[in-house]
């Protein structure tokens, strides 16, 4: 991407702290992955902090989208800021399909947004970048994707012979695998770091329309289920296997992207943090591990972190 294009950023975002919503979630909950508090908390403010660090690394930002459920927007948010589009899912999702609990099935409309870019960043809320970030880590000089593998392999579909006993989201990367396997060949796939996802509209929208079938059984999903698909590893393998991504080798995805587990056991996440501090990332993810009561040492300690490396308020922050 050359110097000087402004380039849209998408989050996705919702805290369950918003009255209503717990009682909406209870009304459609039918095991007890549906209410895993990981998927909807907001309890560190972390898309602040990724706000901060957004505005700091990258000087040709452009609009700012925030997709989220109907009527939240966080509390802290300047929406008033010419740079700030707060989108709900009733906007461009169907509302036959509402309201919707299932990270993959929103993200799959992404293309969709009114106004984005035609090249744009989509970023969970739990990702921030360093000040070493530039958009060239993203993409190679002659315009290719660079997709980062992350140490855990994907299970493969036909190695799964009692779904029950796997997590949804690994339901949801083997039926990726499966797709990808059929359209170029068969092969062991690691999973993708987690990462700022640089994005052609065009592609993914084209990578979406391909899957009609099992791209509309995702979004028919509440929650995340069997036989849904993830857009992000759908995409990038696709890009892949099109040879329009280049897949960086295991020693440059450890020294760009990096992973805090927040975890209640403190210790773990504390020396999580020691070792992103020692190494010269470019990105770093903070995943929510946190049982029902996150652990309040963690919470502190993730908190001053956070504060220290990102003390400067954006402008997208209310004064």
């Amino acid at each position: 991407m050359r110097q000087g294009n402004a380039i849209d950023v998408v989050y996705t975002w919702v805290d369950d702290r918003w009255p209503g919503y717990h009682e909406e979630l209870a009304r459609f909950t039918e095991k007890p992955a549906d209410s895993d508090p990981s998927r909807t908390r907001d309890n560190l403010d972390l898309m602040r902090y990724s706000l901060r660090s957004l505005e700091r690394a990258l000087p040709d930002l452009g609009t700012v989208y925030f997709l989220t459920c109907r009527p939240q927007v966080p509390e802290w948010l300047d929406t008033s800021h010419p740079k700030i589009r707060v989108v709900h899912h009733d906007q461009i999702m169907s509302a036959e399909i509402l309201p919707t609990f299932n990270s993959l099935a929103i993200i799959s409309h992404l293309h969709l947004l009114p106004g984005l870019s035609e090249r744009f960043l989509y970023f969970d809320d739990d990702i921030l970048l360093t000040p070493s970030f530039e958009i060239r880590h993203l993409e190679t000089d002659d315009g290719k994707f660079r997709i980062y593998p992350w140490k855990y392999w994907v299970p493969r579909p036909e190695e799964i012979r009692n779904p029950a006993d796997q997590t949804p989201w690994n339901l949801a990367l083997a039926e990726t695998a499966r797709l990808c396997d059929r359209a170029f060949g068969t092969r062991a796939r690691r999973q993708v770091c987690h990462m700022p996802l640089l994005i052609d509209k065009a592609s993914w929208q084209r990578v979406m329309e391909s899957h009609d079938e099992v791209i509309a059984r995702t979004r028919g999903s509440r929650f995340r289920s069997g036989g849904n698909v993830d857009p992000q590893h759908l995409f990038q393998w696709t890009m892949l296997g099109e040879l329009r991504a280049v897949l960086e080798d295991e020693n440059t995805s450890r020294r760009t992207a990096g992973y805090v587990p927040l975890e209640d056991v403190w210790p773990v996440t504390f020396l999580s943090l020691l070792k992103a501090r020692q190494r010269r990332l470019r990105w770093v993810c903070f995943n929510d591990n946190f049982g029902p009561r996150p652990s309040r040492v963690t919470e502190w300690m993730v908190r001053r972190h956070l504060q220290a490396s990102y003390p400067e308020p954006s402008s997208f922050e209310r004064r």
